[in-house]
């Protein structure tokens, strides 16, 4: 079935799980009425059993005896056929008939070497010998319900019966995949016989309560999803292929890395699903069900599969890889990202199938160390290395492609003979490991962690100890339940030197590694752990992977794969949504003006600091530039120079004043005003000074405010002299009555008068909202504008505004008074003055706010110079000129004359 909508998915989740209930009970209530059958009370000695001989045992099996015996239930041998039919007894060549998976033989090769380390090992119950049986399952429920039964009757079929008092099985082990491990559940729960399953087994949100007994060898999955989106986003891969199994497990799957991937900015480009597969004769109508998605899996932009199944359904995949090539189907160059599911494991009819599609695969693999002596132990394996061993048959002879049975001396047809010293070394690695696999250190630690329970059972309490014969301390009768309690407790330090205990959930506290496999064309197979994933670790540390030890599919050459939906947006731009798309496939978009994106891919552009702006590229936020008007720069430097220029000007102009303060011109024209208007301008040019350089709290409290009273003072002085000469010739008038107000005081009194109201308002300013330092990080690109903020802008404009009154006024009066006799009178001069001064300022208003930064404080320093320079030129440079150059024009009889 093909999905390409979450929503079936997760409308189909409920349905399946509820199924899959409801089989349960109906199991278990089969299993409880056959287990009725027989009593429900152990009589050890009493009870004859040879009535419940087993007409069909299970000739797979391994038996060890001892004190203690730990039930296995692996999965070595597959059905060839499903042949099963209530209508007749069934057959012997039903088990007879069957494939094996070599590579799972290591499985019960783990279990016994455990057993053999303890029982050899004089510090872990040393008065008592462990044995153990092991049956497989044949990847059926019906075979699994059958060995987990003939578990608890050695020799006799006789459930719950100890006949001969044979029956010591203290604990189950199995089973590797999830549906026989569910199985096994039923029986050992009844009978609260502590399970170890070895592989993946999903027990729900309630599992520990309704499986007490129930001890996971492997960490829960949903660390194994995280980790493959951890992976995912490590390498920047956001389009994905979903390959599920075909059952409730691949549902909840679904239903759970859907959701995820997409938390995660990953999306999935399709959903596959592979069937289960448990019988050969069902191979081919699978096949010609299947062979459409094989079109599917084509598909270009996806690069990444993440496969989620048990072995069963990864042979249906083995099989339409393999057919491919007949179908005239391109082969497939993809990373396959797999569960600790499966190893990569060959059926014996599968051992000469090119396995170089998977090259390059990454796997979560249960983590597994190396105990001393088990490569020696498997290098030492024969055909006979052990009595029992119904196992080791069907492995050999499938895995060496030789037969151990003989006819009349001859060997048995097709076949060549096995001389029993072939060596596992030789075993490519899709048949056999050297090296113990996730799974097989798994059953490594569960058979320790049983024989460390029932060492904590033995020193804890002397009521599970007697006296045997020789005066040795033993166990008690010690029945499985007793042992659930201590093995939840059990905490113990490998031969390996891992630390193996569980949670509180009943779920081994370990880690994943990262597996990286090589196939190779001669068909051996070579895994590298290239990372790990600690589920214990903090949220997006979980997983370490080294790049450089990954070897890549042939078809990448050793380049990073890719897996997006389309090419990643580069720095400097953004992604956009495309309408009727998944969200990881977009079009890219120029990041706006002043914002930067500075990694592939992002969601949205963002801006830099205020301190800051984007490049050219929009990849990265620069420092902006400090700017303010400097002496050292050309503007600042001509601007500083034409003020003191002026200003020396000034002091001679006021100098020759001085000087010539007794003769007729100097007198005539009120040698008081004139000083305080010199002084004034003197200042005014000096004051321009304070708006070059860097603004600090002092200057910006102080250079608007002395700026604004000293071109008041240059103003009134204006305005009082514009005034005195218009006074004076009113005053000459006969029976005038203002030749009493005709005199200095009337002159300083207006100066320090209107000096005063502006005074006024810059105390008012200081007070409620004085200048100071700032920074303008906007108004110009890229840079960061030193200024004073003038605190307050009405206040400013008042003080700017009472300038031009003042300016206005006395144009006003010295135009009218602009026709008096010129002997007395320089209103004509003043006329001009004021009409340059207020054409400044008039200009000064737009120009100013038309520009920024430092441009504006040169634009004020320059109105500032040039109105000054215009007050000083036309007032007082004529006078100049007749004091210096034409001294004889300087005297009182020109003065008449010149009025005459």
């Amino acid at each position: 079935m093909f999905l390409t909508l979450q929503d079936a998915v997760d409308g189909n989740m409920e349905i399946y799980i509820w199924r899959g209930l409801f089989v349960n009970r109906i199991m278990l209530v089969v299993t409880l009425l056959l287990i009725m059958l027989c009593h429900t009370v152990c009589k050890t000695h009493s009870i004859n059993c040879s009535i419940y001989d087993d007409p069909h045992p299970i000739p797979h099996e391994f038996y060890q005896s001892g004190d203690f015996v730990i039930g296995g239930i692996v999965s070595q041998v597959y059905f060839l056929y499903n042949n099963l039919s209530f209508l007749e007894q069934p057959a012997q060549a039903l088990i007879e008939e069957s494939i094996s998976v070599p590579k799972n033989y290591q499985h019960i090769l783990a279990l016994a070497f455990a057993v053999k380390e303890i029982n050899e090992n004089p510090s872990i119950l040393s008065n008592a010998s462990m044995g153990f049986y092991i049956l497989n399952s044949y990847f059926t429920a019906i075979m699994t319900y059958k060995a987990s039964l003939s578990l608890l009757s050695k020799q006799k079929f006789a459930p719950n019966f100890c006949c001969d008092g044979q029956n010591k099985l203290i604990a189950l082990i199995g089973g590797s995949v999830s549906e026989i491990s569910a199985n096994m559940a039923i029986i050992s729960a009844i009978h609260k016989i502590p399970q170890l399953p070895y592989g993946s087994f999903f027990t729900g949100q309630h599992g520990k309560m309704l499986l007490p007994f129930l001890y996971q060898m492997v960490p829960n999955e949903a660390h194994q999803h995280m980790g493959a989106v951890r992976l995912f986003q490590h390498f920047g891969w956001t389009w994905v292929g979903l390959l599920a199994v075909a059952d409730d497990k691949g549902d909840r799957f679904l239903h759970t890395m859907v959701p995820l991937l997409s938390q995660n900015g990953i999306c999935y480009a399709f959903i596959v699903r592979i069937p289960k597969w448990s019988y050969m004769d069902e191979l081919i109508d699978l096949l010609i069900q299947q062979q459409y998605k094989y079109e599917i899996l084509r598909e270009g932009k996806v690069s990444v599969f993440f496969i989620y199944g048990e072995p069963p359904s990864f042979q249906v995949l083995r099989v339409l890889l393999f057919l491919a090539p007949f179908l005239s189907l391109p082969p497939l160059s993809k990373v396959w990202v797999v569960t600790s599911h499966w190893d990569f494991e060959s059926l014996s009819v599968q051992k000469n199938w090119d396995m170089q599609t998977f090259h390059g695969s990454i796997s979560f693999t249960i983590h597994s160390d190396q105990p001393l002596g088990f490569q020696k132990f498997n290098e030492g394996i024969r055909p006979s290395w052990a009595k029992g061993d119904g196992f080791i048959q069907d492995f050999w002879e499938q895995a060496f492609s030789c037969s151990l049975k003989k006819s009349n001396g001859q060997e048995e047809e097709g076949k060549k003979s096995c001389t029993g010293k072939e060596k596992l070394e030789n075993l490519p690695g899709n048949l056999f490991e050297m090296h113990m696999t996730g799974h097989s250190y798994n059953i490594y630690n569960a058979v320790y962690a049983v024989a460390h329970a029932l060492h904590a059972m033995y020193t804890q309490s002397s009521r599970y100890r007697r006296m045997q014969e020789g005066g040795k301390l033993g166990f008690q009768n010690v029945q499985p339940w007793q042992v659930h309690h201590f093995l939840g407790n059990t905490i113990f330090n490998n031969s390996a030197g891992d630390i193996v205990y569980f949670d509180v959930n009943g779920e081994l506290v370990a880690s994943f590694d990262v597996t990286n496999w090589m196939m190779f064309p001669n068909g051996s197979v070579a895994r590298v752990k290239v990372g790990r994933l600690e589920p214990q670790a903090p949220p997006g540390k979980e997983l370490t992977i080294h790049d450089d030890q990954i070897v890549w599919h042939q078809s990448f050459n050793q380049v990073l794969p890719i897996s997006v939906c389309n090419d990643n947006c580069y720095p400097g731009y953004s992604r956009k949504k495309k309408e009727g798309e998944r969200f990881c496939c977009y079009d890219c978009a120029r990041c706006p003006e002043g914002k930067i994106s500075h990694q592939k891919d992002m969601d949205a552009c963002i801006g830099c600091p205020e301190d800051q702006y984007p490049n050219n590229n929009q990849i990265e936020c620069i420092p902006k530039i400090l700017v303010y008007l400097s002496y050292k720069e050309t503007l600042g430097n001509i601007l500083a120079t034409t003020a003191i220029y002026f200003s020396l000007i000034t002091s001679l102009v006021l100098g020759i004043f001085m000087k010539h303060k007794d003769t007729p011109i100097v007198k005539a024209n009120n040698a008081t005003l004139t000083s305080i208007l010199l002084i004034s301008l003197l200042l005014c040019f000096l004051c321009s000074l304070l708006f070059i350089g860097q603004p600090g709290k002092i200057i910006c409290l102080f250079r608007q405010i002395t700026f604004g009273i000293i071109f008041s003072v240059a103003l009134s002085s204006v305005l009082a002299k514009t005034l005195t000469v218009v006074l004076a010739f009113m005053a000459t008038k006969p029976g005038a009555k203002m030749r009493k107000c005709v005199g200095k005081g009337l002159a300083n009194s207006m100066v320090f008068s209107c000096s005063f109201i502006q005074a006024g308002i810059c105390a008012l300013w200081l007070f409620t909202s004085p200048p100071f330092p700032d920074r303008d990080m906007h108004s110009v690109h890229g840079e960061i504008i030193l200024e004073c903020n003038e605190g307050s802008a009405t206040m400013f404009y008042c003080v700017l505004g009472y300038i031009g009154f003042l300016a206005f006024a006395s144009f006003i009066v010295a135009f009218l008074a602009r026709k008096l006799p010129d002997s007395f009178n320089e209103a004509k001069f003043i006329t001009f003055s004021m009409l340059v001064f207020c054409s400044v300022w008039l200009t000064f208003i737009p120009t100013y706010f038309s520009t920024k930064g430092k441009y504006m404080v040169a634009v004020e320093i320059f109105s500032i110079l040039s109105s000054g320079a215009g007050l000083l030129g036309c007032i007082f440079f004529p006078k100049c000129y007749i004091i210096v150059l034409r001294p004889e024009l300087n005297s009182r009889e020109q003065l008449i004359r010149r009025k005459q």
